[in-house]
């Protein structure tokens, strides 16, 4: 079978090797298609390689088949559709209060383990969700980031009526935006990239840009003074971060749904002055990944859209490649059948 195999230095190469028999308690995916996601992109910039074992296959937004049971697996048929939810959770502890998605050593499928990117893929079955037969496997590889979106519109509370400000239309600030939508709320992406404000409108959503525009007054404007609910902070910036606070109303909660890995300046006392609540959204639970699995199935929501490109497996170094030559893309799949 062909595997990727990110060998550090921008580098990856395609291997052949033999497919393994799925160990206990375990299960072979016969991959159809692993999307290319942000984490992918820092670990190919060299970002996350103290923490990969180089060389390793990455990826863990995919959709597949079963095409090999394990000992002592059960409730699962060879031939079934499927997709990986890729959180090992197996070192949860009753510190972490339950919350095995969060726990303090918690291993990610795909970065802290063997991940997708290849054409047969075996991982612990406690990790994989059923799809309808008539799931398109395509749209399927989208149910990993469109769970981040659901979880993040669910820490955020968001009601039907509620006005909520996304700033940052990337691929997972326009899948929260369509989310928030899909809730009923009334939706503002903040987006600087006028490619991204142009593919947000093709969503159907209501997209600005907040170095042509004062954004505040926009929202103030778009709400008769209310301002925001609920803002989701998913551009990673200072600008993000220094005007969250103020497009956000009275009581207003405002998700952190972006990774800073420094500190970073807040306006804390916009937070006493309005009383509002700051929330940290990490990955997604069970229940999330259903509610994504539900939109996908019923697929009244553009998902297609988001795709931008599907490539082959061999093509895995052009595809990172032209991801750092054309940031603006959305999302781009590997064929790994193909």
């Amino acid at each position: 079978m062909k595997a990727t195999i990110y060998e550090g230095n921008k580098t990856f190469s395609v291997i052949h090797k033999e497919v393994e028999a799925p160990a206990k308690g375990e299960v072979r995916i016969k991959v159809a298609y692993s999307g290319v996601c942000g984490t992918d992109v820092h670990i190919y910039h060299g970002m996350m390689d103290k923490r990969v074992s180089i060389p390793v296959t990455i990826g863990h937004e995919m959709s597949g088949t079963i095409d090999a049971i394990g000992e002592g697996v059960s409730g699962f048929a060879i031939g079934e559709k499927i997709v990986v939810r890729p959180l090992d959770d197996r070192g949860v502890k009753p510190s972490d209060k339950g919350f095995n998605h969060i726990c303090e050593d918690l291993k990610f499928i795909g970065i802290d383990s063997p991940g997708s990117m290849q054409q047969y893929w075996n991982v612990p079955s406690f990790v994989l969700h059923k799809l309808r037969p008539e799931t398109d496997l395509k749209l399927a590889a989208l149910i990993e980031p469109l769970s981040v979106a659901v979880h993040d519109v669910r820490r955020g509370e968001l009601k039907a009526g509620e006005t909520a400000v996304v700033l940052g239309g990337g691929p997972i600030g326009l899948l929260v935006a369509m989310v928030a939508k899909e809730t009923g709320a009334n939706v503002i992406v903040s987006e600087v990239n006028e490619k991204r404000i142009k593919k947000a409108n093709e969503l159907g959503l209501n997209a600005v840009n907040p170095t042509k525009i004062d954004l505040v007054k926009y929202v103030i404007e778009q709400t008769e003074g209310r301002r925001a609910d609920v803002v989701f902070e998913v551009a990673g910036v200072q600008p993000a971060l220094d005007v969250m606070c103020e497009v956000a109303g009275i009581r207003g909660r405002i998700v952190m749904v972006a990774i800073h890995g420094q500190k970073k300046e807040i306006d804390l006392f916009k937070f006493f002055w309005k009383e509002l609540k700051l929330i940290g959204a990490r990955v997604y639970e069970k229940e999330d990944y259903e509610k994504a699995i539900a939109l996908i199935t019923a697929n009244e929501l553009p998902f297609e859209e988001m795709i931008t490109d599907v490539q082959p497996l061999s093509n895995i170094q052009q595809v990172f490649e032209n991801i750092d030559k054309n940031p603006d893309g959305m999302k781009v799949l590997m064929d790994c059948q193909s």
